[in-house]
């Protein structure tokens, strides 16, 4: 069965920020949101967040949780070879390796 998506646009101290509602789940644009940070270049901010251990952990969490379609083989690998040395770098690009089964 296909949940249907519903897309919304929503004001936000007069920045625009996407919802995607799939289903009964709204998903918040991450890119919208680190706009407010940086309305020039949101994906530095996104690339500064990504690396930390705990934001690493909250979406590691997340995509267990709710993406059942999720490389959790692959997560771990990161887990394993990555997370734990400081050379640990986690990119957007990277981070799509997990978030679907390729």
């Amino acid at each position: 069965m296909c949940k249907e998506e519903i897309r919304i646009e929503i004001n936000v101290n007069n920045n625009k920020t996407n919802i995607l509602r799939i289903g009964n789940t709204d998903y918040i644009s991450l890119t919208d949101l680190a706009k407010y940070a940086n309305p020039e270049d949101p994906s530095g901010v996104i690339k500064n967040w990504m690396p930390s251990k705990n934001s690493f952990d909250f979406y590691s969490l997340w995509e267990e949780l709710i993406n059942e379609n999720f490389n959790s083989v692959e997560l771990h690998r990161i887990k394993i070879d990555e997370v734990l040395y400081n050379r640990f770098t986690m990119t957007p690009n990277k981070w799509k390796l997990c978030v679907f089964y390729l």
